[in-house]
């Protein structure tokens, strides 16, 4: 899918938007969009290799011993959420270029179900971690979202998140990287209040202030010993503020798929308040 979109733009094709007009794609915009692809593909192997495919080569299996027990599946909400990120950041990529909404949202699936099932086929070699039909299976939700939402619109007041903080284990050097350690992670699901409330109440919720309920995990023992932590929490939707150059509204779009810091309360496993979760 990397090559195919690194050297589509040979041509100029046109098609029809979503409101039947017709878009002529730019070729030079695509050609960059693919070759920045290709190469954050090929670092992006390099990187990912040097973390989590250095160890023992193995022939193709599936990971059916630890997969759901050694993050109690905060590692599948993290499948999601990459695939939705990678799916939303290429259909905005794809609409960039000149496609209508809804080919840059099939478009963006393909290329994040591309990467990801690379991934875990790769896993499959790899004594570590094996291929995982559970991570599949979260990778096809996270990326088919945005093209679901093109077809109901009730699902696009909902969107995906991610956020960090370091957690002990990381600090004290036991992880790679960050984004391996689900205790420094936590993932949002974000609603905009403003949309699904009823119109009476559409004035007391601002368009572009919503709620999101984050997952995260601590003392995990890597055998399914550990615990769940759910928070709620406001959520910043920069995007939807009236007024926004395109451009701006584009980049808060993006920048949404990262959950600021907000006033929050985790519910579980104890309730505490913060004046910013993080």
């Amino acid at each position: 899918m990397w090559l195919v979109v690194a050297f589509v733009p040979v041509r100029t094709c046109v098609c029809m938007s979503d409101s039947t007009t017709p878009r002529t794609i730019d070729p030079i915009k695509l050609g960059i969009v693919g070759g920045v692809s290709v190469g954050a593909f090929m670092y992006g192997h390099a990187v990912v290799n040097d973390f989590w495919w250095k160890g023992e080569k193995v022939p193709f299996h599936v990971n059916t011993r630890s997969d759901y027990t050694y993050a109690l599946n905060a590692d599948k909400l993290g499948h999601m959420t990459f695939a939705y990120a990678a799916s939303t950041v290429y259909s905005e990529l794809f609409g960039w270029c000149g496609m209508s909404s809804t080919a840059a949202a099939w478009l963006g699936f393909g290329v994040a179900m591309s990467y990801q099932t690379y991934v875990e086929i790769r896993d499959g070699f790899s004594a570590d971690y094996g291929f995982s039909w559970g991570d599949m299976a979260a990778n096809t939700i996270g990326a088919s979202l945005p093209v679901v939402q093109r077809y109901v619109p009730a699902l696009r007041s909902i969107e995906l998140q991610v956020s960090y903080w370091p957690s002990d284990a990381f600090t004290n050097g036991e992880y790679n990287s960050i984004v391996d350690d689900y205790t420094s992670t936590t993932h949002w699901l974000a609603l905009n209040a403003y949309d699904v409330a009823p119109t009476q109440w559409q004035s007391w919720f601002p368009p572009w202030l919503g709620l999101a309920v984050g997952h995260s995990v601590q003392n995990l023992d890597g055998n399914g010993v550990g615990q769940h932590v759910v928070y709620l929490s406001l959520d910043w939707q920069l995007h939807r503020i009236a007024g926004l150059p395109p451009w701006l509204a584009d980049v808060f779009r993006v920048l949404h798929l990262y959950h600021l810091p907000a006033p929050a309360v985790r519910l579980l496993p104890n309730v505490v308040w913060y004046g910013l979760r993080f």
